[in-house]
C-alpha cells in the first residue's frame, strides 16, 4: 500500500496544493455468489489492496481526474453530468451524479486516482473506486453520510449511471471490513456482524485466472431476470415470498418440477447457496475449517451447473487447486466468466501452493496467473 507521501507527491505532479487522501478496499467473497440481489446472505472480507483517491476542491464546476493506472486524464463538468461516457471515469461521475441527486452540492475538484485493486478480476475494483471516490467528494463538499447509505448511493451509482445490476455487497464491505474479520451479511435488511477470521492455520490465497469473457456482464443481467422470473412463477404456491431467500432447499424441491428448466437451475443454486453460507458463517464461528472448505467446494460446483457462471480457466484453476495438498477448498468468486479463485489453504502449505498452482495453469492455459496471498483488511477511510 502506497505511503501517502508518494500519493501527494503524484498528484501534485499534475496538479496544485494539499490534497486530502481517501482508501477503500476491493474484497474477496468467501462464499455466498450471486445471492446479494436474490436478497439473500454473503459472506464477504475486505483485501489489503486499495483504491486510492487524492483530492483538492476547485472554484469552479469541474471534474478533472487523473489515473494513474489508466495513465489518463479525464474532465466532466458537474452542471452536465447525467449521463455515462461508456469510459473508466463513469464510476467517479456516477457517484458525483448521485450526491448531486441526494442535494449534495460537490464543488469542482482535481483527483488523482491510483488502485492495486485488479481490475476485472471479481475483486470489485468498481465498488472501491466508488467508495473512495464518495468520501473525497463528501470531504470537499463538507458534507457526512452514514456508511449504510453511503454503500447504497455507491450501488445507485453502479445500478443506474453505469448500468450494472449489482448489488450491495461490495460497497457494503468496502466500507464496513475490519482487519483479522470477515463480515457476515444479510442483504435485505442490512443486519451484519463481523466473524474472526483466524488466518494462523489457513490463509485465503486468491488466484487471478488473467482473463475476463466479454459476455460477463450481459449475462449477470440476465441471471437476476431469470431469478426474478422464478419467483414469480412460485408466488403462485407461496404467495408470501418476495425473493429467492424466502424460500428453502425443503420447500423448493416440491415445486421445481413446474419451473423452466433454466430458471429451475439458477433459483437451485441460489436457494443452495444461502443455506451453505448460513452454515460456513456458523462452522466458522467453531472452527471447523476443514467442513468451510467443503461448503467452498460445493458452491463453486453449483456455479458452475446451476448458475453457469463459471468458465475453463476458472473451472482449471479450482481443479489444478483441489489436487494440491493443503487445500481445504476451491471456488470461483465474483460475478464469473473469468476473474478470481478464492481457496482456502493450510498455513504451512501456502509457499508450495502458489509456486505449484502458478506452473500448472501456466502449462494448462498458457498464461501465468496473479496470486495474492490476503488477510482481512480494515475499510474505506481517511489516510492521515
Amino acid at each position: 500500500m502506497m505511503p501517502k507521501e508518494t500519493v501527494v507527491a503524484k498528484f501534485q505532479n499534475h496538479f496544485a496544493g494539499m490534497p486530502r487522501v481517501f482508501r477503500a478496499p476491493g474484497r474477496v467473497n468467501l462464499i455466498g455468489e450471486h445471492t446479494d440481489y436474490n436478497e439473500g446472505y454473503v459472506f464477504p472480507m475486505a483485501i489489503d489492496r486499495y483504491t486510492t483517491v487524492a483530492i483538492v476542491p476547485r472554484s469552479d464546476r469541474r471534474l478533472n481526474v487523473w489515473s494513474e493506472n489508466m495513465q489518463e486524464h479525464m474532465s466532466v463538468p458537474l452542471d452536465d453530468n447525467a449521463q455515462k461516457r461508456n469510459h473508466w471515469s463513469d464510476y467517479v461521475a456516477g457517484v458525483a451524479s448521485m450526491l448531486e441527486l441526494e442535494g449534495i452540492r460537490i464543488p469542482g475538484a482535481d483527483l488523482l486516482i491510483e488502485s492495486d485493486v485488479p481490475v476485472g478480476s471479481g475483486l470489485s475494483s468498481s465498488a472501491a473506486i466508488e467508495i473512495s471516490s464518495a468520501m473525497a467528494f463528501l470531504a470537499v463538499a463538507h458534507a457526512t453520510m452514514d456508511k449504510t447509505p453511503l454503500a447504497k448511493l455507491g450501488q445507485r451509482a453502479e445500478n443506474r449511471f453505469v448500468g450494472m445490476n449489482c448489488g450491495i455487497m461490495d460497497q457494503f464491505i468496502s466500507l464496513y471490513g475490519e482487519a483479522d474479520h470477515a463480515l457476515f451479511l444479510d442483504c435485505r435488511s442490512l443486519d451484519f456482524r463481523l466473524v474472526p477470521l483466524a488466518t494462523d492455520q489457513a490463509k485465503i490465497v486468491v488466484c487471478n485466472t488473467m482473463v475476463k469473457h466479454e459476455l460477463g456482464s450481459s449475462e449477470y443481467n440476465k441471471r437476476r431476470q431469470e431469478c426474478e422470473e422464478g419467483v414469480r412463477l412460485m408466488q403462485a404456491h407461496h404467495p408470501g415470498i418476495r425473493a429467492l431467500r424466502d424460500i428453502g432447499l425443503a420447500q423448493f424441491q416440491p415445486l421445481e418440477k413446474n419451473l423452466p428448466g433454466t430458471v429451475r437451475k439458477r433459483c437451485r443454486h441460489v436457494i443452495s447457496e444461502d443455506e451453505r453460507v448460513l452454515e460456513s458463517v456458523e462452522t466458522l464461528e467453531q472452527h471447523h475449517l476443514k467442513r468451510f472448505g467443503e461448503l467452498m467446494n460445493a458452491s463453486h460446483e453449483s456455479l458452475r451447473r446451476d448458475y453457469e457462471v463459471s468458465c475453463p480457466e476458472l473451472d482449471t484453476m479450482v481443479d489444478i487447486a483441489r489436487s494440491l495438498a493443503g487445500t481445504l477448498g476451491a471456488r470461483m468468486t465474483g460475478g464469473g466468466f473469468g476473474g478470481c479463485t478464492v481457496n482456502l489453504v493450510q498455513s504451512g502449505s501456502v509457499g508450495a501452493f502458489c509456486s505449484e498452482i502458478k506452473r500448472r495453469y501456466a502449462k494448462a492455459v498458457g498464461i501465468e496467473p496473479n496470486l495474492y496471498v490476503s488477510v482481512p483488511s480494515r475499510g474505506a477511510h481517511e489516510v492521515v
